[in-house]
């Protein structure tokens, strides 16, 4: 049997998964502040829509709650953010 090398392992982590799609999220909902066009923010949304199924996904696999939770934190907070630029898009 072939092992996994631990880039492998770490990729495949559900809560790597999460830090990492909150990063990309967190990227992109700052990209939409800072240029806010209805293309930005849609893949804001994209993003926090991908990360909050690997929020799910971590959930599922009762994976290390702290770390869990401030990602979560982070993913609200980018939310709020993300619907404020949206309503300026809009106007």
């Amino acid at each position: 049997m072939a092992k996994r090398s631990d880039t492998s392992w770490k990729k495949d982590n559900p809560n790597t998964f999460l830090s990492n799609s909150v990063q990309k999220a967190d990227r992109a909902v700052k990209q939409a502040m800072s240029h806010p066009e209805e293309i930005a923010v849609e893949h804001a949304f994209n993003s926090i829509s991908r990360a909050e199924k690997a929020f799910s996904n971590v959930e599922q696999h009762k994976e290390q709650p702290n770390s869990v939770e401030q990602n979560k934190e982070q993913l609200d907070l980018m939310k709020q953010q993300l619907n404020d630029v949206q309503e300026i898009v809009e106007e």
